[in-house]
Formats: structure tokens, sequence, C-alpha cells
């Protein structure tokens, strides 16, 4: 009776060492998939390039350099075949975002995107998603904007824009464009959707014309 009982122990201390082994095990692999889905995705360097350095927080290797700058404007086809600028949209708040099929961190912020320009639409909010995809054809961009469930604006990029935009050293990259043209906030990497949505606010307000006391 003693033995089965000692034997009994053992049997449950084992298990329960076990499960203990998994449990860990699953919570690393969670803590992993977060770490990996809130970081910038560096993007590789073209040939005869040195290649960028991880992104630190604080650091200045990502600054925003298009600040305070005129958008440079732009006019890409989009998946429908129609030619789209920025100049279609003057006077009203964009959100220039570039993504790639390949970005993990860029399909995080995308819905959030999605259910922001719903949100603020009556307020004339627009985004318009630029693919920074080099080998990903027409039809896998297509797909996953699809699966993604973005109905916004996905526009194919013709290798300058970028570079008009100062350079992508990561992604996703975005600016915000107030009414009058103006980048009035510029962010690389995923932020969290507040900060998504405290962005857009600043850029519908900024620029927006004010009323005059004793107006017409």
């Amino acid at each position: 009776m003693r033995r089965a009982l000692i034997l009994g122990v053992m049997v449950f201390g084992v298990a329960l060492l076990l499960w203990a082994g998994w449990h860990n095990l699953r919570e690393r692999k969670l803590a992993m998939q977060k770490a990996r889905d809130n970081q910038v995705v560096l993007i590789p360097a073209k040939p005869g390039e040195a290649a960028g350095q991880a992104a630190t927080e604080g650091g200045d290797e990502f600054a925003p350099k298009m600040r305070g700058k005129k958008a440079p404007a732009f006019a890409l086809t989009s998946l429908d075949g129609k030619k789209v600028s920025l100049a279609d949209y003057k006077g009203r708040p964009v959100l220039v975002n570039f993504w790639a099929t390949w970005c993990g961190p860029c399909k995080v912020e995308m819905p959030w995107f999605e259910e922001l320009r719903k949100q603020y639409a009556s307020q004339g909010f627009e985004i318009l998603g630029l693919t920074d995809d080099v080998d990903a054809g027409k039809d896998t961009i297509a797909k996953t904007a699809k699966k993604i469930g973005v109905s916004y604006p996905i526009l194919l990029t013709d290798g300058k824009v970028q570079d008009a935009y100062g350079g992508l050293d990561v992604l996703p990259m975005s600016f915000y464009v107030d009414r009058n043209g103006v980048i009035v906030v510029q962010t690389a990497g995923l932020g969290s959707k507040d900060q998504i949505e405290e962005n857009i606010k600043k850029v519908i307000a900024s620029g927006a014309p004010t009323q005059q006391a004793g107006g017409l």
C-alpha cells in the first residue's frame, strides 16, 4: 500500500513537471510572437549598399525626415487599374502608408487603419496603401489585401515614390498629410492602435479651416 502511494506521488510529480514545462514553453512562444509582431521590419539593402542597423528606441536611425515638409506628389495605378494621385485628395487629410505582403507588422496595423478610416470618413479622412513589394505580383498583393480585409485604395509603387519620401529603411512607414498637403506626422514601425488614432486626430485638426468671428 505504501509502495503504491509513493508510486502515485512520483507519477503525479512527473506529470506536474511535464505540465509546467509545456506551459512555460507555450508562454515563451507567445512572448516571442508578440515581440515579432511589434518590431519594425528592416528592408534588405540593395546590392552595393550597407544593410541598415536594427532600430533602437529613441535612436535617430529612422528620424522623421519628412515631417513639416510638403508631401511629394505621386500618380500610381491601383489594384483595379485606375490612376490615383495624391492631388485627387487635395483639401483632405490623408494617411500615406507604405507596406508589403511579407511585412508582419504591416498586416497587424492595416485592419486598424480600415476601422479608423470608417470612423473618421465623415471628416474627409482617407488612407492610401502603397505597396513596397519588389517580387510580389499584382495578384499576390490583391489576395493579401483582400485577406486582411482592407477596402481603401492599394496602389502599386513605381520604385521612385519611395525615394521621394526620403527612402524607406523600415516597414511599415506612414506619413500623415494634412489638408494643406503638409506631412505633420511621420512614423516608422508598428505603433499601437491608440497611437495611430491620435495621429489621425492630429492630421485632421491640422490645416483645418478656422471659423472667423463675424464671418460670412
